[in-house]
């Protein structure tokens, strides 16, 4: 296709159906030569939602990476093949975008990282709030210095009993690489050390609980995202479903709490950023407020947030055709996937543990 980035998809369900699919749609210069999932009828929905942006449904990933044409691959699949269909979409020439996590451990994720490296080729991570609005303009006003010194960072990531796909997938450590930490934790983790500015962590510990689904068939839930995954008679649950830590880096110390379920009904997902001079708590996936030290006011600022997801893919596309790597190259991302790592490691050890 002239003047088309030509791109695969593999994996068609949640996030391809509810983030990428969407903005592919509002793209002009890419073309989905392939929809593939190994559940066809989840790849013919998109063919039949999205018509002439996409050629073909298969099952196979294989066959699109080895059609010369394909320039990129989105590897939108579940955790535990994260690692495999990009190495291999690597190694057939292709450039790859793969959503979060980058996969179950930091190790893996270095060696996705080598193999890009050594492909030359762009291996982008769709941690996709680095392109969300908010997180820019505080990305900006930290670089500026409006904050002064930022020496601490809290956020939350709670919810009342709302655990995805119990028994499935999510909850089933072998295929996810853990629960609450390493599905809503990377998003809120990974946008504070980009604001930040590229923080390198030096220690952190962190506890990890798994109690609130111990026995799943007795489980009492106000929602279930995902519940189509779940197998709640015959499954596994043997992650986390509450975290907390704390964690100390070349920049600021960052302390947290994350919970899929707990037994208080309460939805608290906000980011405080505390300076010496001003602070801003940041409600996430909306807007933040700023709290200035010197004039006691409080700013709401007014702006609007594009669809984070259509940034990070045409900044994707952008990079393939100038070979400039983005803000969401692996290289950016692997302090994320070390953290993630050895907030679990503490956990398991029950000590904190020097990086």
């Amino acid at each position: 296709m002239e003047n088309k980035t030509v791109i695969a998809v593999i994996g068609c369900g949640r996030i391809a159906k509810n983030a990428h699919f969407p903005a592919f749609a509002q793209m002009d210069n890419v073309f989905i030569k392939y929809a593939c999932d190994l559940i066809e009828e989840k790849a013919a929905l998109m063919k039949e939602t999205y018509g002439d942006l996409i050629g073909e449904v298969i099952t196979d990933y294989k066959v699109a990476l080895a059609d010369p044409e394909v320039d990129a691959v989105y590897v939108l699949t579940p955790n535990y093949a994260h690692y495999t269909v990009t190495m291999d979409a690597l190694k057939a020439g292709k450039h790859v975008f793969c959503e979060k996590p980058i996969t179950v451990n930091y190790a893996l994720s270095c060696e996705m990282a080598e193999e890009a490296e050594k492909q030359g080729k762009m291996l982008n991570i769709g941690v996709c709030n680095r392109y969300n609005k908010s997180v820019e303009m505080l990305e900006e006003m930290n670089r500026n210095g409006e904050f002064g010194n930022i020496y601490h960072v809290y956020c939350s990531f709670r919810s009342f009993r709302s655990i995805p796909g119990l028994g499935g997938a999510f909850t089933t450590k072998s295929q996810s690489g853990g629960g609450v930490l390493i599905d809503w934790g990377v998003h809120f983790l990974d946008l504070i050390l980009y604001i930040l500015g590229g923080a390198k962590l030096k220690t952190l510990t962190c506890d990890a609980y798994c109690e609130m689904a111990k026995d799943m068939k007795s489980y009492k839930y106000t929602g279930m995202w995902a519940e189509d995954t779940a197998d709640i008679e015959n499954g596994t649950n043997d992650v986390d479903d509450f975290i907390s830590g704390h964690i100390r880096t070349d920049k600021a110390s960052i302390s947290f709490n994350g919970a899929w379920a707990q037994n208080i009904n309460q939805h608290d997902m906000f980011i405080d950023f505390l300076g010496d001079k001003c602070g801003a708590r940041l409600t996430y996936g909306g807007k933040f407020e700023i709290y200035r030290g010197d004039t006691l006011e409080t700013i709401a600022p007014e702006y609007d947030i594009p669809d984070q997801y259509l940034c990070e893919n045409r900044a994707f596309v952008e990079s393939i055709k100038t070979g400039i790597k983005d803000r969401n190259n692996i290289e950016n991302i692997l302090e994320s996937a070390k953290l993630l790592d050895g907030l679990y490691v503490s956990a398991e050890k029950h000590q904190e543990i020097a990086l």
